[in-house]
């Protein structure tokens, strides 16, 4: 009876916070945002972020792990910040629509000369012999972030774009790379009641791709501002209802580029990460139409089968699947370090990934109440 009643009261508790998504519109609109600029390395845009999700750790009410909500690190940065000029067979082609330039190229000021290698790459010439530039036709322009340069450029084609054979290319753009450009995690907790030295663990990344020259720039609602937005509901929550157990949140910047904001966290913890009871880091939860997906699930299994547990009782997602160990968010490196961790990510609904239509208009958040509804019940039971 009296677990039933601490059940009943856990539920209740949360049902007020996670009756809509205005918050969660209120970060993503906010994140996604020209003044932020996809959160990359032109105009400052990851920065920008820190300080709007610094001012929301303080106005949230959480703790400091010394003076600073933030831990300061850099990297290099490959960037493009001017206006870029592709003309192609005489058509002027949309950055982001038609094309992408890799990321790690540098500044082409020249017309080429285009001969099929392939049925989907090109080389080219400057009528005398072969340039560093060539081609690729692809299926979907999928951007990145660079952190070194490369002596060829390659220009991304979106396939269907174009039916015909490729003849002549002008370009112009301008590389400009950045040694030691400034990042910042930033981190804040709640204490617990009862057991404040042990710490459950939320995570999101809050960088993404910034911006291709003065057209284009890649908001990333989905990746990762739904993470965001989340990791801020959790912390509105327990605020509110403090567990037992400290719950501390952690923003890295830096994933795009490699995961690096969270490996030098894992390198220079703000408190011992032995103390981590367990980690959860949340990334693309702005779906949901297929269930979630539960990275690390084979390695912790006993915590995965507390999670599904609690999704049959109360069918709150469709289905939750399970993978296993993966190096394909902030989570690795604290698994490495024998931190019990989950990736946790939504399936389904919009296909939009690394480009310029992950926006926050048509970003549905299909399951999102329900996934909150599921990380408070199973941060509670833990």
């Amino acid at each position: 009876m009296k677990t039933i009643l601490l059940l009943t009261l856990i539920i209740f508790s949360y049902v007020g916070f996670t009756q809509d998504t205005t918050y969660a519109r209120q970060v993503i609109k906010k994140l996604t945002s020209k003044e932020l600029l996809g959160r990359g390395y032109v105009n400052n845009g990851v920065n920008k972020a820190a300080d709007y999700l610094t001012k929301e750790f303080k106005t949230i009410g959480l703790k400091k792990f010394g003076k600073s909500y933030t831990q300061t690190y850099s990297f290099n940065v490959n960037t493009f910040p001017s206006k870029i000029s592709i003309i192609l067979d005489g058509k002027t082609l949309k950055p982001g629509v038609h094309y992408l330039i890799d990321p790690s190229s540098t500044t082409t000021k020249t017309g080429y000369q285009l001969f099929k290698l392939d049925s989907v790459t090109y080389g080219a010439s400057d009528g005398r012999r072969p340039a560093p530039f060539k081609i690729k036709l692809v299926k979907k322009l999928t951007y990145t972030v660079a952190t070194s340069i490369e002596q060829e450029t390659t220009l991304e084609l979106l396939k269907d774009s174009f039916p015909n054979e490729l003849r002549n290319v002008d370009v112009i753009f301008e590389n400009k790379f950045i040694e030691n450009f400034k990042n910042q995690n930033i981190a804040g907790y709640i204490k617990g009641s009862t057991k404040p030295d042990s710490f459950i663990v939320f995570t999101a990344h809050y960088d993404h791709l910034g911006a291709m020259g003065t057209e284009a720039y890649f908001p990333g609602a989905n990746d990762n501002a739904s993470g965001v937005s989340m990791l801020l509901n959790m912390a509105k929550y327990f605020k509110k209802n403090p567990p037992k157990y400290s719950v501390a949140f952690i923003l890295f910047s830096g994933e795009e580029a490699g995961l690096l904001g969270s490996r030098y966290y894992s390198e220079h913890p703000m408190f011992p990460l032995q103390k981590i009871k367990f980690l959860t880091n949340l990334d693309l939860l702005g779906t949901g139409n297929d269930g979630i997906m539960v990275v690390n699930a084979t390695v912790f299994k006993q915590q995965f089968d507390k999670l599904n547990e609690i999704n049959k009782t109360k069918n709150y997602v469709t289905q939750i699947k399970q993978r296993g160990k993966a190096a394909n968010s902030d989570h690795y490196w604290f698994t490495e370090k024998g931190v019990p961790s989950f990736f946790i990510y939504t399936m389904g609904g919009i296909q939009a990934y690394h480009d310029i239509y992950d926006i926050e208009k048509t970003l549905p958040l299909t399951d999102y109440i329900d996934v909150a509804k599921l990380l408070i019940e199973f941060t509670s039971k833990l």
